[in-house]
């Protein structure tokens, strides 16, 4: 009930959130990212969904390692570009989109300068997330890093202001535009 009057309550101030995501979906994904990093590398995930407006909406998870088997062999997220080519196919035959991507830290939620330097999508407006310690805690929003890619290797940092860009809990359709 707290949740739902605070989702409205926002709401009321005239913008939703940037990104949005059901708990389900979101816990379910992090809790696959927490499997997959095993306490000892990084894992991440492509977030796939719908786009209503200024709003993004996650609806999948899709593992970069799932993609790109030899992504991690390092222990860091390496992900080869051109099986970019497989993560658009995905989008096309599910009617969706990439909406964000996610990616786990074993200490902090920053981004590192091989973050910095290499997006996984390079295209102004792009959200990346950050979970710490390897997504075995700190997982929701005030938590993670959150970032969105200014273009030329720039970024803007969310993480404070996370209740005004990502948001996991029920969010009404109807308040989308």
């Amino acid at each position: 009930m707290v949740s739902s009057a605070r989702t409205l309550l926002a709401a009321a101030r005239g913008r939703p959130p940037r990104l949005v995501c059901a708990p389900e979906v979101w816990h379910r994904g992090i809790d696959e990212l927490r499997r997959r990093a095993a306490g000892r590398q990084e894992s991440g995930a492509f977030l796939l969904g719908r786009q209503n407006g200024r709003v993004r909406r996650i609806e999948e998870f899709l593992f970069y390692d799932d993609v790109d088997p030899t992504c991690f062999a390092r222990g860091i997220v390496e992900f080869d570009g051109r099986k970019l080519g497989a993560v658009w196919q995905r989008c096309r035959d599910s009617k969706r989109t990439i909406v964000a991507d996610v990616h786990v830290h074993p200490g902090h939620h920053g981004q590192s300068p091989t973050d910095r330097r290499n997006p996984m999508i390079a295209e102004t407006g792009h959200l990346a997330l950050i979970i710490p310690h390897y997504a075995a805690q700190g997982r929701l929003p005030g938590w993670i890093g959150i970032y969105e890619y200014l273009g030329s290797y720039r970024w803007r940092d969310y993480s404070i202001e996370h209740n005004d860009i990502f948001y996991v809990g029920w969010f009404p359709s109807w308040l989308i535009r």
